[in-house]
C-alpha cells in the first residue's frame, strides 16, 4: 500500500511537472485563431486586427483560420476536437457556443465546454435592407410586413439559432408580423446578397464594409439595436426610438475562448496577452474603424462570471420564443 501511494504520488507529481512545462513552453508553435465565419465579415475583421499584436505578445505567430457553417458551431466543434493545449483558440460569441446547441440538434457542444479567456469587442447591430425596399425606418419595415402577410418579407441570418435569427423571431412575436427566414454561412455572403437584392433585409453587426455599401447606395441601414445610440453611429436612430418596438434592445460581444481542459497556466498567459493587446492604441483604433467597442478589462474570474450570466440570459431568450432544436 505504501509503495502504491508512493507511485501514485510520483505520477501526480509528474503530471504537475508536465503541465507546468507545457505552460512554460507555450506557445511552442503557431497559434491558430479560429474564426467561425467566412473571410470578409466583421468576425474575420476582428481576428485580423488581433492576430499580429497578439502574436507579438505571445512570441509566436498567430494565424486566422476561417470555417463557416452550422451558425458557427462547425468551427467551435473543431476547436473542441483538437488537443486542449492552447494552440487553437476560438473567437466566439453567444451565436456559436450558447445558441447554436439550442437550435440545432446536430450540434453536440454546450457553452460549458468552453472557457471564456477574455471578451475583446462589443458590436453595434443594425437593421439593413436592400436598396429598393420602400422603407427608411424600422417602423416602415414593420408596416410594410403587415401589408403583405401572404407574401412575407425575407430576412437573412448567419444560421438557425443565431442571435440574428432569435432577434427577428422576437420581432415577429412582438409585432404579429410574418417573415421568411433565409439562413447563410456568414455575414459576408448575406451582406452581398442584400446588396444584390436577393434577400429583403437582415439584422447584422455593423461593419466598415456595410457602411461603404450604404454610402454607395447599394443597401440601406435603417436602425441600430442598442439601448442608446452608439458613439460610433450617432446619426442612426435606435429601434426603440420608433413606435413599433419600444424598449427593444440587443447587443452582441466577441471573445477569445479555449476548451475547458486547457491548462491553467496557459489560460493565464493567454489572458495577460489579450489584456495587453486590448490596451494597444492601434488595436483600439482599428476596432473603432470597424464600429467595434474594445471590451473593458476583466480578470479571469470576472470573465467566467460574465460568461455564466450571458449563457443564462440567452438561454432565457431562446425559451421565451420557444426555440426548438431542428
Amino acid at each position: 500500500m505504501l509503495k502504491f501511494r508512493y507511485l501514485l504520488g510520483l505520477t501526480a507529481g509528474s503530471l504537475l511537472v508536465a503541465g507546468a512545462a507545457l505552460a512554460q513552453n507555450w506557445p511552442a508553435k503557431t497559434v491558430s485563431l479560429m474564426v467561425p465565419y467566412p473571410a470578409g465579415g466583421p468576425s474575420d475583421a476582428i481576428g485580423r486586427i488581433f492576430n499580429a499584436p497578439l502574436g507579438k505578445e505571445l512570441g509566436q505567430q498567430v494565424l486566422v483560420e476561417n470555417l463557416g457553417g452550422v451558425s458557427g458551431a462547425l468551427a467551435a466543434q473543431k476547436v473542441l476536437a483538437a488537443p486542449a493545449d492552447g494552440h487553437l483558440v476560438f473567437q466566439g460569441s453567444p451565436n456559436e457556443v450558447i445558441l447554436a446547441p439550442l437550435a440545432n440538434a446536430a450540434v453536440r457542444l454546450k457553452a460549458e465546454d468552453f472557457r471564456l479567456v477574455h471578451p475583446v469587442a462589443d458590436a453595434v447591430m443594425v437593421f439593413v435592407t436592400r436598396k429598393d425596399l420602400p422603407v427608411n425606418t424600422v417602423d416602415d419595415l414593420i408596416a410594410l410586413a403587415r401589408k403583405s402577410p401572404d407574401k412575407p418579407l425575407s430576412y437573412g441570418s448567419v444560421g438557425v439559432g443565431s442571435l440574428y435569427h432569435l432577434i427577428l423571431e422576437n420581432v415577429q412575436a412582438e409585432t404579429g408580423i410574418k417573415l421568411t427566414h433565409v439562413p447563410y454561412k456568414g455575414n459576408a455572403p448575406l451582406l452581398q446578397d442584400i446588396g444584390g437584392g436577393q434577400v429583403d433585409f437582415a439584422v447584422l453587426v455593423y461593419s466598415a464594409g456595410m457602411g461603404a455599401l450604404a454610402e454607395q447606395g447599394r443597401l440601406k441601414v435603417i436602425g441600430q439595436l442598442g439601448a442608446q445610440r452608439s458613439e460610433l453611429l450617432k446619426n442612426l436612430p435606435t429601434v426603440a426610438e420608433g413606435q413599433a418596438l419600444k424598449n427593444f434592445a440587443y447587443k452582441i460581444w466577441t471573445g477569445f475562448m479555449v476548451p475547458k481542459a486547457t491548462p491553467e497556466d496557459v489560460v493565464t498567459r493567454l489572458h495577460a496577452a489579450i489584456g495587453k493587446t486590448l490596451r494597444d492604441p492601434a488595436v483600439r483604433a482599428q476596432l473603432a474603424a470597424q464600429t467595434q467597442h474594445p471590451s473593458a478589462p476583466m480578470s479571469l474570474a470576472e470573465s467566467a462570471r460574465f460568461f455564466e450570466m450571458e449563457t443564462a440570459r440567452y438561454r432565457a431568450i431562446a425559451k421565451q420564443i420557444n426555440l426548438q432544436p431542428q
